[in-house]
């Protein structure tokens, strides 16, 4: 019988900890990022100018249909060898999760602004608002509660996405665990407790995203 004992890795809870934080601030930036090239890009898509929409469809589709372990090699190995630029594993990571998040929010966005009636596209243009009005007052206020849930499913599953970086080097919760798992040789509970670590921020997560849409719920059953 397998005989358990977590106080060799509890011993280590720092490394842990400090892995976790690293994972946190990659993906808070991977997010912030991403949301910022989805709604570019989704307009862009959205554009009726070729030259804006064309590209815009070749980043998304590309970005959504290979391997992100694929794409952080190629950010990680390939840039620096195309670019002659120094690469760290944060950078790669960001850059590459960033873009990928984007290309999936993209989809998103677009789908929550044609999910707007035209009825409200057209009595903006009638008052005279500009395109820019129209979008940042009327449209995207309206289409982020209508997207917000696929929004907070692709945040989490890019916190999930993110223990690739391990395999570059970055030094994320995965990679430190790593690393305790053959300091302690306990890979069981080492894991055993980076899966909890996981389990409870999500969890967490979660929990407020439903608060979150059930007060956007509210709120728009207000205003009818």
């Amino acid at each position: 019988m397998y005989e358990w004992d977590f106080a060799p890795v509890l011993s280590e809870s720092g490394l842990l900890l400090a892995g976790f934080r690293n994972t946190l601030i990659l993906t808070a930036t991977a997010l912030t990022g991403g949301l910022a090239v989805g709604l570019l890009l989704a307009l862009a898509r959205l554009s009726h100018r070729r030259l804006l929409s064309l590209p815009a469809d070749l980043i998304i589709e590309v970005f959504r249909t290979t391997p992100p372990l694929v794409q952080l090699f190629w950010f990680y190995f390939g840039l620096p060898i195309i670019l002659s630029v120094e690469m760290t594993p944060f950078l790669a990571a960001a850059l590459t999760f960033t873009i990928q998040s984007g290309a999936f929010f993209a989809e998103i966005f677009r789908a929550g602004i044609v999910s707007i009636e035209k009825g409200q596209w057209e009595a903006a243009r009638v008052i005279g608002m500009t395109h820019s009005q129209l979008m940042r007052r009327i449209i995207l206020p309206q289409a982020v509660k209508r997207m917000f849930p696929s929004m907070m499913e692709r945040s989490i599953e890019l916190m999930k996405t993110t223990t690739l970086v391990a395999t570059v080097s970055y030094a994320d919760l995965l990679y430190e665990a790593n690393e305790l798992a053959q300091k302690t040789f306990r890979p069981l509970e080492v894991y055993t407790v980076v899966a909890l670590i996981y389990f409870i921020s999500i969890s967490f997560i979660s929990f407020l995203a439903a608060r979150l849409e059930r007060r956007f719920a509210r709120s728009g059953e207000m205003t009818r």
